[in-house]
């Protein structure tokens, strides 16, 4: 157990790094946050608000590096890598191709469950003792069918998953689906709905989180840029950033998709590469969809809150690309239209977009940094950052005071790069 002087600083003010600091206050550690931004700005923000453990099977199936090859060509596809001609880009490109089977797609699946389970039983914790009013439903998450053809092909997703990882879907026709929820139009082809996935408003989570941390001591410094690492003797001793030097004990960097900016200072690997998604949100309407819900056939998800509705979707590998596109914004409205009765064209409270941080095997990258005897990573959850994340802190909180960890550690070790 650390000492009372103990301290650790983290870098990055996400949904991970604020779980990071959570167990680690729990554990004993005197804690500080420091974010470029403010807290839970940026991916962690106004992102669809699942926590999925139905979400087992990673990026890397069969099939996904042809659909990502070909939406070069077309601007418009859910899925884009934008061309471009970065080095890095193309060598994530290679690795992840290379994943794209189906025997490495079941081997990832397995460590990738076992952190998504461990994430559920933790924040069931969370909530319940902290008291955390951040919308936490446990209505499931209903993937939902346009056609027979696209119930057909979940049909066969659905079995991988069931046999591979256990994971039950109720199957619901389509002349059943509005009864079932009223929000969703008739003549659909049907639905999976995995009941043990649940749902919060992500900034409703996250500002309950910091507030209760921050009544227990935890420090949150916003505005602050990291400029530099000091090491000496196979340590960091300080971070430099734009409010001054910050000495600590330990370190941990949870800076989500910036973390392959900082492999030079770290001594290391970090192949995590932007995947850009967008949101939409509006104030809530009559007939909206009782359920969270993804159309797989369109890939768009609906977050139905009790102030709002929420569209989120896409993933584009555009670099570090700020903008917001109107016609995004308008694909998601469009894509949802056919599932929904309520109007998806009321105005937007907000627009949104975040970089989620993306590695090729789909796995996030948690552990010591390289050779760095006091500094660990916290990164690369890919779109799964809420639903990963208090799985991660526990790991790194277990790693930091030399306790045996509660999940086999070696798949997320950022040795495997």
């Amino acid at each position: 157990m650390p000492r009372e002087s103990d301290s650790v600083t983290i870098v990055g003010a996400g949904i991970v790094g604020i779980t990071c600091a959570h167990y680690l206050e729990q554990a004993g550690f005197r804690v500080t946050v420091l974010d470029q931004g403010k807290v839970a700005s940026a991916c962690s923000m106004a992102n669809c608000g699942y926590i999925c453990p139905s979400h087992a099977l990673p990026l890397t199936e069969p099939g996904a590096f042809r659909v990502a090859i070909s939406s070069m060509f077309n601007r418009n596809s859910p899925f884009r890598v934008k061309p471009q001609l970065s080095p890095a880009v193309w060598k994530w490109m290679f690795q992840f191709a290379k994943r794209c089977t189906h025997e490495q797609m079941l081997a990832a699946g397995k460590p990738l469950q076992a952190i998504l389970e461990s994430s559920m039983s933790e924040y069931h914790q969370l909530i319940s003792e902290f008291k955390l009013d951040c919308e936490w439903k446990e209505d499931g998450l209903l993937y939902v069918l346009q056609t027979q053809r696209g119930m057909d092909h979940f049909a066969a997703t659905d079995k991988i998953i069931r046999d591979n990882f256990g994971i039950a879907a109720q199957r619901i026709d389509g002349d059943a689906l509005p009864e079932f929820d009223s929000g969703l139009k008739p003549g659909l082809a049907g639905a999976y709905l995995y009941p043990g996935d649940t749902s919060v408003r992500p900034d409703k989570l996250n500002a309950a989180l910091t507030f209760s941390l921050r009544s227990r001591g935890v420090r949150f410094v916003e505005g602050c840029e990291l400029q530099s690492v000091r090491k000496e003797a196979g340590r960091v001793v300080a971070l430099e950033t734009s409010k001054g030097e910050f000495a600590s004990d330990q370190f941990v960097f949870a800076f989500g998709a910036w973390a392959s900016k900082w492999e030079s200072a770290l001594q290391c690997s970090i192949p995590v590469q932007p995947g850009k998604g967008y949101s939409v949100t509006m104030g809530r309407t009559a007939n909206a969809p009782k359920h969270p819900i993804l159309f797989p056939e369109h890939k768009v998800g609906v977050s139905p809150f009790d102030q709002g509705l929420r569209l989120g979707s896409m993933m584009e590998f555009a670099g570090y690309d700020r903008s917001i596109p109107d016609r995004r914004i308008q694909q998601l409205r469009d894509s949802a239209r056919p599932y929904l009765v309520a109007s998806v064209d009321g105005p937007a409270e907000s627009k949104w977009f975040g970089w989620r941080p993306m590695t090729w095997d789909s796995l996030p990258i948690i552990g010591l940094a390289g050779d760095l005897r006091n500094a660990y990573l916290a990164t690369g959850h890919n779109m799964l950052g809420l639903s990963l994340a208090p799985g991660t802190g526990r790991l790194i909180a277990e790693m930091m005071t030399g306790q045996k960890t509660h999940l086999p550690s070696e798949p997320y070790s950022p040795s495997r790069f």
